[in-house]
């Protein structure tokens, strides 16, 4: 062929191989097309016509002709006649780059998959594209270690094809669905040497000033390579520059370690929105960033995808009060029905009797062995596909005799032998090697002992090793024989011994070679007794779940199914037979071993290694050896097909059968006939090919008889795809894209019947026009699951019933797993096999089918070597399709997401069901079979299990997941104001209140005087009462401040105290500037300055507001918090350290905020001993004593005001709760800044007059054993800590218990540890606490929590008092619902949760609809409304809202006690009735906080807590380390921080996706995965969600991974 002006033909033989080697890199990948035209040139430069050597070389034809079944001749040398080395040749044929599985090709499919595809292009459907990291997709390369074996394609796993027919290369799609044409490009070529590149794209620019050079393209990012036109706008938002200018104020900076945890608010906004607002309105920008920049583009995307119309609709759902039930979609009543008559078993030809068939299997080997010695059994191959020796039956009588003799005789001692008869043995052999596997076979036959063949392992990691441990096991082996070179390959530890393999039993190695066999004496014959029902062998077979069990099959049934097998396919005696299956199992051993030998046929054995180096070679035998059978599978067919280009002399006349062993898959039609198509020039008779149906329990099922000469040939069936997906049989007619064209494997076999039962429920016999599965009786199949009596009985011992149930005989058949019809003419046809079954809504689909369909979208540049898994997961009630596939190493982002989901709309049009999950894997690294397929039950567990490292991975659950319950619609609540209110009863139910003991007054002032109780009741100041113990007590230490090795830094007496708040007092007087009343900040670290600076603001009359000091490491993400609360607070003054003072005014600072407006700042380190002239004394009580500011969870910055009379009544609260007095010691460990932590740590100790020994929790950091040493140390009753803490002891010293306790760190004396906290009591968190340290003598019982709020700082305190705090089970479900259902523990979708502590002296709580704001039956949810003497004033805001503050501190009930002022917390929870008693001997009312009422999440019309679905993503994966969720228009979006390497990232999204799914009947709409303390954490260790949201929306999260799911 002239080429380029040069006639290759013509060219030198080593330049013809060099051009073939530049086409096979081509193929592989290995090289590009511009370098292939580069060096293709070079080579090809000597040889050019001058003429020609100006012109441009021409560009490669994308369309190359091609008829439908041959495939196209290839371009260029590959023509050429010269047999050049057959193997480099061959090699490339089959090993051409991913293109595609023939054994699934079929031109009619291909062009149904375009056609359906062309009719999606007017959609133009834009899928968001998932957005990676780069360091995420640079691909682990291909494992270099691969045993050779293992780039192969094989039983189940594609080949490459270079075979042309009307495909389209996704470019053409790409471009023509861009630019709207309506027509598809006809038939773009599939070879990969003539593949048309497109031209790359221009690159966007990117933001940054320099443009960085363009990144290699394996590395590319999704958005750096812009696609044409409008998916543009899906695939090229570019990213906000994170290094460009400084990030917002309250973003933490990457670097900041989770340790130093920053209160962050969302923006400037003080709080001053009713609750009923939504944050919507704030959320326009995210600190100046519009919303709709990448991030939320993409989820518009995805708004837009989803909101196409789904298929299948909901079906409609009632919503029953106690129960969810999820419903199956309804049936449509268009679905087709079965309407032939009940089957009638169909009955094979009767099996005939000659009178020389032998009486057992070995008497025919003995009988050949004697009579017949020379005569050969076996032509074993090389690997170059040459003879390497040939077994004689004398040869492979004589041996298998001396290792009978030896197995019976020489393995143990004289008096003990090792094996007797009917013990089962393990034959482990290569397939390189069948004459040792055939001499070990026939030996165990002769001694009686029971082979079992098996895999020959590789390694400890083999797919499925462990489950033929199982096999091994379950059949009792102890024993395995091999081969000396295969003993010699298997791995070993160091000592020298083979290791253990995983799961396997302890076995014994026998080596079968001759020369360690022993020659009988001649006296020694071995029993052939006739063929009886003793198992002969027991061959393996893997279940769908992936379970190994052996078949045993027994002596009779091995014989008559070699007659059957003898008559079916009229064997004759001294026939040549070429095998290239696997003659260990299946049609390779029935044929290839057994039969063979029945008839004296000669076998030649093609190993799998020879196929692979020369796809030809069985033809070649069948040539030379003038063979009249073949035994092979599809994928032989079409590898001969590709390599026979250039063979011009093979003839395939001789043969009179070409057996197809997968002729039963409904693609193997395709092979036959184009094989045929290559063929038939070469002498092959079309009536020759001889499709069969065999399983490893019935054997074999059907298989076709040779045809006589010219008979007409049988008929296909084309059936409709939807019909097949409802079990029924239509001929298709209307929509030819979703047909499937079958051809029938012939008759039943001889001697057995066969009928048709329904696949699943008990064995129905199906109608005439029904799909079922294929059931046989016949003497010639398996007998049992060796060892497995209950396995066994389902499958073969199966008794057809008929429509009334009633069983049609006493016979029993054996299930055969297939399953299919009969035909007309009583031919069987198969559709698919049970294992493959995907049952999705009720409709059958075969995984076969969906490997077609996924092959068929043109795979060229995505899928390495069509190698592609299709399984299906259990998932909320029915299962979800899975299809992993390997992607090339060479295959773009692009290019693999356009493929994705081509194939997503590919099998919605043809299959109409939605895939759950498409993943694609780097190139090898899929767990393969023994033959180099894919282990499809290991690569479910992979997936399961989180394990797989997918590359790329697209979840589609919003379109597959049609059995979602209907939203909500929310009814009006319990109790209204109609009801009858009776005491505490409303409407039959109790109202959800409760309330704390009294407070009480004393009267008698000498009795106040004993108690030491004057403060507390005289005053109603706190500075009063501070000066009062000055006097009275002043030497009584109030305060120890422990530094982080436990020594004391700081102390301080009642006295001290009072002259240091002096001091300060007076430096605020002296300043001009500062008058009563105004605001003044706060900012110390945690320790005793803080609280004389506290009592010095009161002494001066001033308000002081605390306020955590910036991070010196972390100035930009914490120091504009500080700045924010300055300002709304309009602080008059600043009060500091030194240290602090500088770095508010450095240069570092000066980065973030404006430094120049800071307010006056006091340096109070070191001030003269000045007393101010008065203290000043608030003319009443009601007068602000404090402002208190926190950020909330939702990011907002909340000040409140407490007011004197607050915190006198709060003081005197915790004292009775507590039992605080003078001679009491507490240890506190908690953020001394806002709320309870505050009150603790700066007023209850000059209230109650004991000791607060102060650790501050940084400490902890450095020293995690601080806190417990101090506990033991002081041996301490009571201690107060925060989650934070906990955490970190939980977590740093959870292991360290024997060393603490040989440290004598003894925590028994503790009687309380409290927790404080504004959220739910994490249960999980305090239950592990105790039970680790419980070594050290913490009860059990200790540990409890507390709950405040923003408009209550204290409401519930675990005190020494009250009873135990109880745990109650409650329904998830109900909850949604705002419906409290108690359950048992461990019982389904149960909610463990807590009480939050004892309700406080003084404090009652009430449960109120937030909606109509009714009070609450005890079975609802509701909010906590609060009223006590120290209820919070009101927000602190710049305006002074008064609606505000009266909605949420002064509110009164709709109904019920419209008297009482209440102040609303903002979350919600639940009061019970417990069996527990209290001080007054009253039943104990419990509270129970279940979250925020700011931070629910309002989904399909139920009420969902973040921290319930935290929680079960948490679980979901051991790397998964934090989690957060919320919500954006409606789609749930779930951050995920990832512990593990980042090739875990994308093994989490289905696994997140799962887990909230099955659990809270959600789908989440966007899985986002980051680095370790992303998600912010405030200073009370709680969550901030909606700042997250902020950032994630403003693009500024850098995430590993972000997931959009369809």
């Amino acid at each position: 062929m002239a080429e380029h002006g040069v006639d290759v033909s013509a060219l030198p033989q080593e330049v013809r191989e060099q051009l073939a080697e530049l086409d096979l890199e081509l193929s592989e990948g290995d090289i590009t097309q511009k370098g292939y035209e580069k060096k293709r040139a070079k080579v090809l430069a000597p040889y050019l016509v001058q003429t020609q050597t100006l012109a441009p070389p021409p560009a490669y034809d994308a369309q190359s002709p091609g008829p439908s079944s041959a495939p196209a001749p290839e371009p260029g040398p590959s023509n050429s006649s010269s047999s050049s080395s057959c193997h480099r040749r061959t090699r490339r044929s089959h090993r051409s780059g991913g293109t595609r599985d023939e054994r699934y090709r079929s031109d009619i499919h291909t062009e149904a998959v375009q056609a359906a595809l062309a009719k999606h292009k007017e959609e133009k459907m834009a899928l968001p594209m998932p957005t990676k990291r780069r360091s995420t997709y640079v691909q682990s390369p291909i494992d270099n270690c691969t045993p050779p074996d293992s780039s192969s394609s094989s039983d189940d796993e594609a080949v490459s094809s270079e075979s042309a027919g009307p495909q389209q290369s996704s470019d053409t799609w790409i471009n023509s669905s861009l630019h709207g044409s309506s027509t598809s490009s006809s038939a773009s070529s599939t070879l990969s040497h003539g593949e048309s590149r497109p031209t790359q794209a221009p690159q966007p620019q990117p933001q940054s000033q320099q443009a960085p050079p363009p990144p290699a393209p394996s590395a590319q990012p999704p958005h750096s390579h812009s696609q044409p036109s409008a998916l543009a706008e899906a695939f090229a938002q570019t990213r906000i520059d994170p290094g460009g200018g400084v990030g917002p104020p309250d973003v933490p900076s990457q670097a900041q370690a989770r340790g130093s945890r920053v209160d962050l608010p969302a923006n400037a906004v003080v709080r001053g929105m009713s609750r009923g607002q939504s944050r919507s309105s704030m959320m326009e920008t995210a600190d100046g960033v519009p919303v709709s920049s990448r991030v939320s583009t993409k989820i518009q995307q995805l708004l837009n995808t989803l909101k196409r119309p789904k298929r299948p609709p909901l079906s409609e759902f009632f919503m029953d009060d106690q129960e969810e039930i999820v419903e199956v979609p309804q049936v449509d009543p268009n679905t087709p029905r079965p309407e032939g008559r009940q089957i009638i078993p169909v009955k094979g030809e009767p099996l005939g009797v000659v009178s020389n068939w032998p009486p057992a299997l070995q008497a025919a080997l003995a009988r050949w062995g004697a009579t017949q010695g020379k005569s050969p059994a076996l032509t074993a191959l090389d690997i170059t596909g040459k003879p390497l020796y040939t077994l004689t039956y004398g040869k492979l009588w004589s041996r298998s005799v001396k290792l009978a003799y030896t197995l019976l005789n020489k393995l143990g001692t004289k008096n003990e032998q090792i094996l007797k008869p009917g013990d089962r043995v393990a034959l482990v052999y290569p397939n390189s090697d069948p004459g040792m596997f055939w001499v070990a076979f026939y030996g165990c036959l002769l001694a009686e002992v029971i082979p079992v063949p098996i895999e020959v392992p590789l390694s400890r990691k083999d797919a499925g090793s462990s489950q033929v441990g199982f096999l091994l096991g379950s059949c009792g082996v102890g024993l395995a024989l091999t081969s000396e070179i295969c003993l010699k390959g298997l791995p070993k530890i160091p000592t020298g011994e083979i290791l253990q393999f995983k799961g396997w039993p302890r076995l014994k190695w026998v080596v079968t070679d001759s020369k360690y066999l022993t020659k009988p004496s001649k006296d020694w014959q071995p029993h052939i007794p006739t063929a009886n029902t003793d198992t002969a062998y027991i061959e393996y077979k893997a279940s769908k779940e992936g379970t190994v069990m052996g078949v045993a099959v027994s002596k009779v049934a091995l014989l008559t199914h070699c007659q059957a097998l003898t008559q079916a396919c009229n064997y004759c005696e001294g026939e040549t037979l070429v095998n290239v299956l696997d003659f260990k199992k299946d049609m390779g051993l029935w044929h290839g071993v057994l039969t063979s030998v029945m008839n004296r046929i000669h076998t030649i054995s093609v190993p799998y290694a020879v196929m692979k180096a020369c796809p030809l070679s069985w033809v070649q035998r069948v040539h030379i050896h003038k063979a009249r059978v073949a035994l092979v599978k599809c994928r032989d067919l079409h590898w001969a097909m590709m390599a026979n280009r250039d063979q011009r002399e093979t003839s395939l006349a001789s043969l009179r059968m070409l057996i197809v062993a997968d002729g039963a898959n409904p693609w193997s039609v395709s092979s036959c006939d184009a094989f045929l198509n290559v063929f038939q020039a070469h002498g092959l008779k079309p009536e020759v090919i001889c499709p069969c149906a065999t399983s490893p329990e019935a054997m074999t099922v059907a298989i076709r008889r040779p045809g006589v000469p010219g008979a007409p040939l049988p008929a296909r069936a084309i059936l409709s795809m939807t019909g097949l997906s409802h079990g029924v049989i239509r001929v298709n007619t209307e929509d030819k894209n979703s047909a499937l064209t079958v051809q029938d494997v012939g008759h039943v076999m001889p001697g057995a019947l066969m009928c048709i039962v329904k696949p699943d429920g008990p064995p129905m016999l199906c109608k005439t026009d029904e799909i079922g599965e294929i059931v046989v009786n016949s003497r010639a199949g398996g007998n049992m699951y060796y060892g497995l009596p209950g396995v066994t009985k389902n499958t073969f011992e199966v008794i057809p019933v008929n429509a009334s149930g009633a069983p049609i005989g006493e016979i029993p058949f054996v299930r055969s797993g297939l399953l299919g019809f009969v035909g007309p003419g009583s031919l069987i046809f198969v559709v698919g096999k049970n294992e493959g079954l995907l049952m999705v809504s009720g409709r059958r689909h075969n995984a076969d089918d969906l490997v077609a369909t996924a092959l068929a979208v043109e795979p060229v540049k995505t899928v390495y070597r069509g190698r592609i898994a299709v399984f299906s997961v259990t998932v909320f009630y029915d299962e979800r399709i899975v299809i992993v596939a390997e992607q090339r190493p060479d295959a773009s982002e692009e290019d693999s997401f356009q493929w994705m989901s081509r194939v997503l709309q590919a099998i919605d049009s043809i299959h109409q069901v939605g895939l759950y999950c498409l993943a694609l894997v780097p190139a090898n690294t899929l767990p393969k079979t023994p033959l180099g397929g894919i282990h499809i039950s290991d690569t479910k567990q992979l997936f399961l299990e989180g394990a797989l490292h997918p590359c790329n991975i697209l979840m589609c659950p919003h379109t597959c997941v049609t059995n979602m319950p209907k939203p909500r619609q929310k009814q009006p609540v319990g109790v209204g104001p109609a009801s009858i209110m009776v005491g505490n009863l409303v409407a039959g139910k109790r109202i959800a209140q409760a309330a704390g003991r009294d407070l009480g007054l004393i009267e008698d002032q000498d009795l106040i005087r004993k108690l030491c109780m004057w403060p507390t009741m005289m005053h109603q100041f706190l500075t009063e009462a501070l000066q009062w113990r000055a006097q009275t007590d002043p030497d009584h230490t109030l305060y120890v401040l422990l530094n982080a090795k436990g020594v004391a830094v700081c102390t301080a007496t009642c006295v001290q105290l009072h002259k240091r708040a002096e001091k300060i007092a007076a430096a605020l007087m002296e300043r001009s500037g500062i008058n009563i009343g105004e605001n003044v900040v706060l900012l110390y670290p945690p320790g005793i300055d803080l609280i004389a600076a506290f009592y010095g603001c009161l002494y001066a009359g001033c308000i002081p507001v605390t306020v955590r000091p910036p991070h010196p490491q972390n100035l930009s993400a914490t120091l504009p918090t500080v700045r924010m609360i300055i300002d709304v607070s309009k602080a008059a003054c600043i009060l500091t350290t030194q240290v602090l003072m500088k770095i508010l005014r450095s240069k570092e600072a000066a980065a973030s905020v404006n430094i120049k407006t800071w307010p006056i700042i006091i340096d109070t380190d070191d001030l003269p001993r000045k007393r101010p002239p008065t203290i000043y004394k608030p003319p009443n009580a009601e007068m602000i004593a404090y402002l208190d500011f926190s950020v909330s969870t939702t990011g907002m910055l909340t000040g409140v005001k407490i007011s004197h009379v607050a915190v006198s009544a709060l003081c005197r609260s915790i004292k009775l709760q507590c039992e605080l007095y003078s001679s009491r010691q507490i240890a506190i460990c908690l953020d001394p800044y806002c709320g309870l932590g505050f009150v603790l740590w700066c007023l209850a100790s000059v209230y109650s007059g004991h000791q607060s020994i102060l650790i501050p929790p940084l400490e902890l950091e450095s020293s995690l054993t601080l806190w417990l040493g101090t506990l033991s140390q002081y041996r301490i009753r009571d201690t107060f800590c925060s989650y934070s803490v906990m955490e970190l002891c939980t977590k740093g010293l959870g292991g360290q218990t024997e060393l603490l306790k040989a440290r004598g760190v003894n925590l028994a004396c503790v009687r309380s540890c409290v927790v404080i906290a504004e959220e739910r009591p994490r249960l999980a968190l305090t239950h592990s606490f105790s039970k680790l340290f419980k070594d050290l003598g913490l009860s059990m019982r200790a540990v409890s929590t507390a709950f405040g709020s923003r408009v209550n700082l204290a409401i519930c305190l675990q005190g020494t008092t009250g009873p135990d705090s109880s745990t109650v089970y409650v329904d998830m479900k109900s909850l949604r619902h705002d419906r409290v259902r108690l359950v048992e523990r461990g019982a389904p979708q149960s909610l463990p949760l807590m009480e939050s502590g004892t309700i406080l002296p003084g404090v009652r709580v009430i449960i109120v609809n937030p909606e109509t704001r009714g009070p609450l039956g005890d079975s609802h949810l509701g909010e906590i409304w609060v009223n006590s003497p120290h209820n919070a004033t009101g927000y602190y805001t710049i305006y002074g809202e008064e609606n505000l503050q009266a909605d949420h501190f002064n509110t009164k009930l709709s109904f019920g006690d419209p008297q009482t002022l209440w102040a609303r917390t903002g979350y919600l929870g639940f009061v019970k009735r417990t069996e527990l008693t209290d001080s007054s001997g009253d039943r104990h009312d419990a509270l129970f906080v279940v979250g925020s009422l700011d931070e629910t999440l309002e989904l399909r019309g139920l009420r969902y807590h973040p921290i319930d679905i935290e929680t079960s993503v948490s679980r979901a994966h051991r790397s998964i380390g934090e989690s957060a969720v919320f919500t954006w228009t409606n789609l749930l979006v779930v951050v995920a921080e990832l512990c593990g390497s980042e090739q875990d990232a994308l093994d989490l999204v289905p696994l997140v996706t799962n887990v909230v799914l099955e659990e809270h009947h959600l789908i989440v709409g966007v899985v986002v995965i980051v680095d370790p303390g992303v998600i912010p954490i405030n200073s009370r260790g709680e969550k901030q969600r909606m700042h997250l949201r902020d950032s994630f929306l403003a693009d500024q999260l850098d995430p590993i991974y972000v997931a959009y799911n369809m």
